[in-house]
């Protein structure tokens, strides 16, 4: 009688092993096995990292094995267990491949079909076609859509954490509890003595050392000593964690009445201002969307102040950027003054503070929070809901959706929500940073998270002009790298145009996106249908940078970037100065946060600038959703690519006391999960 061996490898996470009853059954093109039991209580089978292999004898050829059913029922308690893989060998000697990959709960029974990746027009057995519409089927009634705040992307429909589908929780739920990293981050950071002093103002610069010293590292180190400099502030613009707002400037706008007087003393060149700006040397970053939001009031004892300001920066003849004139408001008055290098040390000095405040507010809600975390969220529900495991784009996206929900609904649970973490020393807290979403959605299209794309509309492309943006340097090499692989796995799949247009999983998944991410809005740009080659290769390459590159630029520089509080206040708590001459050091100082805040930002940089236990880097794919040759070969490629990308970056710091890092693949974790 015909026999086939099956091994089954069971994951290497805690508690991925069971001790219950496991059976297995075949079906193929000529018939189906009987239900085989493969392991019961205590035959220490399916233990954490185990592979185990059977053998299934059944009286007559099954033909081709299309599907294998695995079922599990419980013995005494809940046990989940984690099937990474099953491998059948045939009678005939052939090796077949079944990729799973998921978790096993209660008394469930999954169906698993071969690891060879099809598109929906190309599954030609009713069997096959309909397992592939159950499995979509059972998808979209876990993997809801919800709206969490109105105007925002949609999320997942899910009040906690332990509410999400378990293939998507966290393995250890402890391990991102947001309230319990950052008091453990405060007590490693010996700062946690200092976490309730709340209204407890520093003494002067010097003393904010007291909870610095002993975490200083390379860069951090640097931004304390040189926090003050004109060359640093404007460096942060091109290499900071918030290296996205910074644009050439092609006319003074009339909102910042800047004159030729006040400036001259900047400029090097012997030109005018307006000449300055034809050549592109003037840039421009405007935090108009702050304008209008309301400060954070849950503390009645502490009242804290938001600005929406306007800075202007200059290259200079040595091709720094350094900053030439700060407007703290949006209207132009007497009470709003622009300030000047030129000006006293502390009125220029305190006018840079309030921009750096301003850069945190919208680095943490807009490029971070909205532009990474919720957008790949949209990504990742499209998927879960419109392509099944068996369609390329499924297994090639999946890995960079790992735990992206997770987080974002851990977030929304315990960090973003009312009296969340974020309220604690935010001056955006309270609601501010929701009014900042709502308003930011409005500026969220395609064409800005195409990164070529965005960076030249900005005009911040040419090398020769801006030769120290190493953000953009290194974030075009990766995105090209990215992109050539998505390319290589387009053409494995879909032999023409047609073939994209005509498939049906790909234009559900686009237009959930459209529909839910971007809440239909015609203006975002998002595409409702891809119907080339061409634009499919763009689209995913957004997806994988986004998920990956993009967030990894703006989180991981958090600690580096924001530990030296008056580099980064996270609050303010004197209102912006309306006139020039009165400020002194002993205001800057009653400005910035108090001791308790102080840690508490401490304490939130420090924890989401670490990376993930066991964390998955890009190009990494330990888990073989995909098991064809040719997309092995082209990982194989990518893998290469990034290698020299990082030998490229690894050259380029040496001996650089402000390397820049963040964007070397093997610094950029596949997908967001911090």
């Amino acid at each position: 009688m015909p026999s086939y061996t099956v091994t089954v490898a069971t994951g290497s996470q805690w508690f991925a092993g069971t001790d219950d009853y496991v059976y297995l059954s075949l079906e193929g093109t000529a018939g189906c096995s009987e239900r085989h039991l493969l392991d019961k209580p205590f035959y220490n089978d399916f233990e954490r990292g185990a592979v185990d292999s059977y053998d299934v004898t059944v009286e007559e050829d099954l033909g081709e094995i299309q599907l294998i059913k695995i079922e599990k029922r419980k013995y005494w308690y809940q046990d989940d267990w984690y099937l990474k893989y099953i491998t059948v060998k045939t009678p005939m000697g052939d090796y077949l491949e079944f990729p799973c990959y998921r978790w096993i709960t209660d008394e469930k029974e999954i169906v698993l079909r071969d690891g060879r990746a099809k598109l929906p027009q190309h599954d030609k057995t009713h069997i096959l076609k309909q397992h592939r519409r159950k499995e979509l089927e059972t998808r979209q009634k876990m993997y809801r859509w919800k709206e969490w705040h109105p105007g925002f992307p949609l999320s997942i429909d899910a009040h906690s954490h332990r509410d999400l589908p378990r293939d998507i929780q966290f393995d250890n739920e402890k391990g991102i509890d947001f309230i319990l990293n950052y008091s453990k981050a405060m007590e490693n950071l010996y700062v946690n003595c200092f976490m309730h002093m709340f209204q407890s103002s520093w003494s002067d610069f010097a003393d904010f050392e007291r909870i610095f010293v002993r975490i200083s590292n390379t860069i951090s180190e640097y931004v304390m000593q040189h926090w003050k400099e004109d060359f640093m502030f404007g460096y942060q613009f091109l290499n900071g964690c918030n290296p996205v707002l910074i644009r050439r400037c092609t006319e003074i706008p009339k909102k910042l009445p800047v004159t030729m007087d006040m400036v001259e003393c900047s400029l090097e060149r012997n030109l005018t201002l307006e000449e300055e700006v034809k050549q592109g040397n003037i840039f421009i970053v405007d935090y108009e969307l702050l304008d209008g939001v309301d400060a954070n009031k849950t503390d009645p004892c502490t009242i804290q102040y938001l600005a929406a300001p306007i800075c202007l920066l200059y290259k200079n003849l040595e091709n720094k950027i350094v900053p030439i004139a700060i407007q703290l408001g949006q209207n132009p008055g007497p009470d709003n003054p622009i300030f000047l290098p030129s000006d006293a040390t502390y009125d220029w000095l305190l006018a840079k503070i309030w921009v750096r405040s301003a850069d945190f507010q919208i680095h943490q809600t807009v490029t971070h929070l909205l532009r990474t975390h919720l957008v790949s969220e949209v990504f990742s529900i499209a998927m879960f809901r419109q392509l099944p495991a068996v369609h390329p784009l499924f297994k090639l996206l999946v890995p960079h959706m790992r735990f992206t929900i997770a987080i974002n609904t851990k977030a929304r649970e315990q960090l973003i929500c009312e009296c969340g973490l974020f309220d604690k020393a935010n001056a955006t807290g309270g609601g501010g940073h929701v009014q900042m979403v709502q308003k930011a959605m409005n500026c969220l299209t395609y064409s800005s998270l195409c990164f070529p794309e965005e960076i030249k509309a900005k005009g911040m492309d040419s090398k020769e002009d801006i030769p120290y943006y190493y953000y953009r340097d290194d974030g075009i090499k990766v995105w090209e790298a990215i992109k050539s692989f998505a390319e290589d796995v387009i053409h494995i799949y879909y032999e023409s145009d047609e073939v994209v247009c005509e498939d049906v999983e790909l234009q559900a998944f686009v237009k959930d996106i459209y529909v839910y991410g971007m809440r239909g809005v015609k203006a975002s740009g998002f595409p409702k249908t891809i119907r080339t080659r061409e634009k499919l290769a763009e689209y995913l390459t957004v997806i994988i940078f986004t998920t990956s590159a993009q967030h990894a630029a703006v989180n991981f520089g958090q600690y580096d970037w924001c530990s030296w509080i008056p580099n980064a206040p996270p609050t303010m708590r004197c209102p912006p100065p309306t006139q020039k001459g009165t400020v002194t050091i002993e205001q800057i100082v009653e400005s910035l946060p108090d001791r308790g805040r102080s840690c508490w930002h401490l304490g939130a940089v420090w924890a989401l600038s670490q990376f993930q236990d066991n964390e998955l880097f890009l190009g990494m794919y330990p888990d073989e959703h995909f098991v064809e040759k040719p997309v092995k070969e082209a990982m194989v490629r990518f893998r290469k690519n990034l290698d020299e990308i990082v030998n490229a970056i690894t050259e380029r710091n040496k001996n650089k006391k402000l390397p820049y890092y963040y964007l070397s693949p093997d610094r950029i974790p596949n997908s967001v999960a911090v």
